[in-house]
């Protein structure tokens, strides 16, 4: 592989990496009031004991878990990513 293509590889990737990286901390802030808000709902219907708040209680815990997946799927980018980088600076050093 050329070493421009190589270049362009590595700035593409690098680029890819700050983007996930900012939306995985993006992510970790909204999960922390998404889980306490989770959290709260479920007291809530602990102590109300009504259907009503059962069910907000369970939304709020799928929002939860949905976020919870959203970031280790960023997160398997990210690790995706990095390795991806990896290779290609392996390629670099060893063409060089």
């Amino acid at each position: 592989m050329s070493k421009w293509l190589l270049e362009r590889r590595l700035s593409q990737n690098a680029s890819r990496l700050a983007s996930l990286r900012e939306e995985l901390s993006q992510i970790d802030e909204q999960l922390t009031v998404v889980a306490d808000e989770a959290a709260d709902h479920e007291l809530r219907a602990l102590v109300s004991e009504t259907p009503l708040a059962s069910r907000d209680a369970g939304e709020a815990r799928k929002h939860a878990d949905a976020l919870m997946r959203h970031r280790e799927h960023v997160l398997s980018s990210i690790q995706d990513l990095q390795q991806r980088q990896d290779e290609l600076l392996d390629s670099m050093s060893g063409s060089a």
